[in-house]
């Protein structure tokens, strides 16, 4: 409950800024995440750069989809494969106490001791992952061939809806986007009506103020709204690239990037309400049963729903909504790597080859994928999502924000938004005010917080999933993946600066100057809105 403060306050000084920037940068330009920085061409890496932490992403994103494909193909079978009921597992769940309540004899199903693991977790390790055969990060073992199928389901998912390029993928989007809402209204009221749903309520509500003095809550707030709201992987510059010239980005900031939060707070009582009723039934707090991570979503979660009337419906309900969610955002990421490679090389535009570098683009991304459906898969699952998300993607969005404010000048990307909107009300001046402040002192001084306290994190607490402790070539091989994003930084502004002639100075300041196409597409934009209309003339005796 407490972190929802740190979390909004991250939400008004971090996410609302440079969300705004990028799809305010991304309109303005059309054009995708590399060739925007023309309008700055000294901070071209910092394109470069979320083009390689968007293929990251989208590298082990999709291993999530495979996940949630695998348990919804399992969810069509009664009893589910997780459950106490299935016949395999009669071994792992014995008949505990029985608690007599008011409404007669609930018989509860529980683990024979503290130190088992849960029928639940059995499934998730042995059955879908198959890590209890792996030793660690250097033994990834066999694929795992079911998963592997589901994998290639997912991207041949993805490279079929993405075909016929932006139209195609938003129509797509139209279920994607809305079908998670619908759903997440029925598990609310589903998660209301059962006993001890508000016992889960509470603990996710619960406020522990002292831990507002740990910079860590404030730090994992940041990282959840990048996160959330995707910043900086390139997604959001490539969408923004195909909106209309005189499209409100401010209206649109606000209404996504408020929404998006406000669904996730809301999703948060879909899931404790299911978790406390579980806590209930076997009697045990809240707390004890809660996770974090892919245990929350394949552990935790699937055991509570479980435990529910009609479980394999609510089941197939909530792995085909996450299996929406992440189509809908591998569709951003995606679509940034396409873009900003068809800007760079126009000569693919045409369908033929747009189609078969998105087939090559899949195809790829699959190969690779194969080693995170391994064995011991889930280990370097977790070393690609901490290292590719962590210290590289902080300073990206911090070298945009600064490059913008102090390169770019916030007076004139100011202007640029004006010239976008129009007929600009009031409320938007004012908004631009605010984020003007943003841009030039609090989001950047935040960032540089946040990115301090992950680098004390990194080197004080080291990478564990469960007990397993990553050996030091493993965590070298995460900080190389970051190091390998923030490099693109400065060797791009070397090139700019190569380019040029003159003095250092000069040099600088004129690799600091938008080019002389940054404004053509505005123009031409521009152009096309001017229609020819009919018009009389009318003339009098003097003329």
């Amino acid at each position: 409950g407490i972190f929802l403060i740190p979390y909004f306050i991250m939400l008004l000084v971090i996410g609302l800024p440079l969300f705004l920037m990028e799809l305010s940068l991304g309109q303005y330009g059309a054009a995708g995440p590399i060739t925007v920085w023309k309008c700055c061409p000294l901070l071209k890496g910092v394109g470069v750069a979320m083009l390689i932490v968007s293929s990251l992403v989208s590298l082990y994103y999709n291993v999530i989809i495979a996940w949630a494909f695998y348990y919804l193909g399992s969810s069509f079978q009664s009893p589910l494969p997780w459950s106490c009921d299935a016949p395999r597992n009669a071994d792992l769940c014995q008949v505990g106490a029985v608690t007599v309540t008011c409404w007669g004899c609930v018989l509860q199903n529980t683990s024979g001791s503290a130190g088992r693991e849960s029928a639940s977790e059995v499934f998730w390790k042995k059955q879908v992952l198959g890590v209890t055969h792996s030793s660690g990060l250097g033994d990834p073992g066999p694929v795992q061939w079911p998963l592997a199928l589901c994998l290639l389901a997912a991207w041949i998912l993805i490279f079929l809806c993405m075909l016929k390029g932006i139209r195609s993928s938003g129509k797509v989007v139209y279920f994607t986007a809305t079908f998670p809402y619908l759903v997440i209204l029925i598990l609310i009221i589903r998660g209301a009506t059962l006993d001890g749903s508000l016992n889960g309520v509470r603990f996710y509500l619960s406020s522990n103020w002292n831990r507002l003095q740990s910079a860590q809550v404030w730090s994992d707030a940041a990282s959840q709204i990048f996160y959330s709201l995707g910043i900086g992987c390139g997604g959001l510059l490539s969408m923004a690239s195909y909106n209309k010239f005189d499209n409100n980005v401010i209206r649109d900031t606000l209404v996504i990037a408020i929404g998006n939060c406000c669904t996730s707070f809301l999703a948060g009582f879909a899931i404790f309400s299911v978790l406390g009723h579980m806590a209930w039934r076997k009697q045990v707090p809240v707390g004890s049963v809660a996770d974090s991570g892919p245990g929350l979503a394949f552990v935790a979660y699937p055991e509570a729903v479980s435990l529910l009337p009609g479980s394999p419906f609510w089941s197939i309900l909530f792995f085909l909504m996450l299996f929406t969610l992440g189509v809908d955002t591998l569709f951003g990421n995606i679509k940034g790597i396409t873009t900003a490679i068809l800007d760079e090389f126009p000569a693919l535009r045409d369908w033929r080859r747009k189609t078969a570098l998105l087939g090559a683009l899949c195809t790829a991304f699959y190969l690779l994928g194969l080693l995170l459906v391994t064995q011991g898969g889930i280990f370097w699952f977790i070393l690609i999502d901490t290292y590719s998300t962590g210290f590289g993607l902080i300073i990206v969005a911090l070298f945009m924000c600064l490059g913008i404010a102090f390169c770019y000048g916030t007076n004139q990307f100011c202007q640029d938004i004006v010239d976008m909107i129009c007929r600009c009300p009031p409320w938007c001046s004012h908004m631009l005010s605010y984020f003007k402040v943003c841009w030039v002192f609090f989001t950047p001084c935040l960032l540089l917080f946040t990115l301090i306290y992950t680098f004390l994190d990194m080197y004080s607490v080291p990478l564990r999933y469960g007990t397993y402790e990553y050996p030091a070539w493993g965590t070298s091989l995460g900080v190389c993946m970051g190091v390998l994003t923030c490099l693109q930084i400065p060797v791009w502004a070397t090139v700019a600066l190569c380019r040029e002639s003159g003095t250092l100075r000069d040099r600088f300041q004129k690799a600091t100057q938008p080019l002389s196409s940054w404004r053509m597409a505005t123009a031409q934009d521009m152009a096309r809105d001017i229609i020819d209309v009919p018009f009389t003339i009318t003339l009098t005796n003097s003329d």
